[in-house]
């Protein structure tokens, strides 16, 4: 089968990618290498792929509407992966046109050509930013997601809002996934588990914004890409799911586990609330695991150290 993942050369994006040739199928990244982030990480992300013969790199932008019909029109993709975006909460506050011009227009280019080339399924990547300050816990897809603190949020609920658009006139298969602060291997710099590792190892201060006490449900890849994988196979009609672990984990301790694993104390500097942030996320996975067999594996206890391992290996290239 010929799978389109677009940001395909990102940190879930590139182990989707070698997931889905390990199962056989093949695969087309789309990725437009943009400088949010040092392109050279990107890069090494998928350097064990490139020469693989069921994989295809293609450097491009999803607001590139020639680029997209001719990528349609050539390969014949039977399903779309779409995780490409502009991804934080507080760039987005410094830059709102430009998430709303990725994370909204370039989806709708992705679901027109979706529509006019008959894909089967479409997946889109959504976030657990959705729910906003939520005050109830866990959070459930039945929750009421209409107060978005950020324009990042914002765009991605109104992704989810468009893909049900698609289905509902043209029957197009859609399942979002709401992503609950993803971990490990590869992970962006910019994301706190990463840019603290960074921190710790290079002897800076770690930013402490608050009390030290909000707590993230934080989700290992590895379970991601199970979750991925299993709305994928039984995408049909119009679905939204919520990938976590179901557990939340303090600040705090979490900076005491990066500690263990890079066998460093960090300096802690504490600061105010930052505006966007939310204090609370825990997911509510009981839709997942009832419908998709989702059953998260890794505890933070066991992905700290994994993600630590590749740290050090990969450390100076980590810039």
């Amino acid at each position: 089968m010929k799978i389109l993942v677009t940001g395909g050369a990102g940190f879930i994006g590139s182990h989707l990618c070698a997931r889905l040739l390990d199962l056989g199928h093949t695969v087309t990244a789309l990725d437009n290498f943009n400088t949010y982030y040092n392109p050279a990480i990107k890069r090494d992300n998928l350097s064990g792929l490139l020469a693989h013969p069921r994989f295809q790199l293609v450097e491009g932008d999803i607001l590139d509407q020639p680029l997209l019909q001719q990528l349609f029109r050539e390969n014949g993709f039977a399903d779309v992966v779409h995780l490409a975006a502009r991804a934080g909460v507080r760039p987005s506050i410094q830059e709102p046109q430009l998430y709303d011009q990725v994370n909204l227009t370039g989806t709708i280019n992705l679901l027109e050509l979706a529509r006019t080339h008959q894909i089967e399924k479409f997946i889109f990547a959504s976030s657990s930013s959705v729910y906003g300050n939520n005050r109830k816990a866990p959070f459930s897809e039945d929750d009421a997601v209409d107060h978005p603190i950020s324009p990042y949020a914002a765009t991605k609920r109104a992704g989810e809002l468009i893909c049900y658009t698609y289905h509902h006139l043209y029957g197009l298969s859609t399942t979002c996934l709401r992503f609950f602060t993803v971990y490990g291997p590869r992970q962006r710099p910019d994301m706190a588990i990463h840019k603290f590792a960074r921190l710790i190892a290079g002897g800076q201060p770690v930013p402490v914004f608050g009390d030290g006490h909000s707590r993230r449900d934080y989700t290992y890849i590895d379970d991601i890409l199970l979750g991925i994988e299993a709305a994928w196979m039984r995408c049909s009609g119009y679905h939204i799911y919520n990938l976590g672990e179901s557990q939340t984990v303090a600040l705090l301790p979490l900076i005491h586990l990066l500690e263990e694993a890079l066998e460093k104390k960090a300096r802690l500097e504490f600061h105010s609330d930052q505006p966007g942030d939310v204090a609370f996320t825990c997911a509510d996975i009981s839709r997942a695991q009832t419908e998709l067999d989702y059953h998260p594996q890794t505890t933070i206890e066991q992905g700290i150290p994994r993600f630590a391992a590749w740290f050090k290996e990969k450390q100076k290239y980590l810039v």
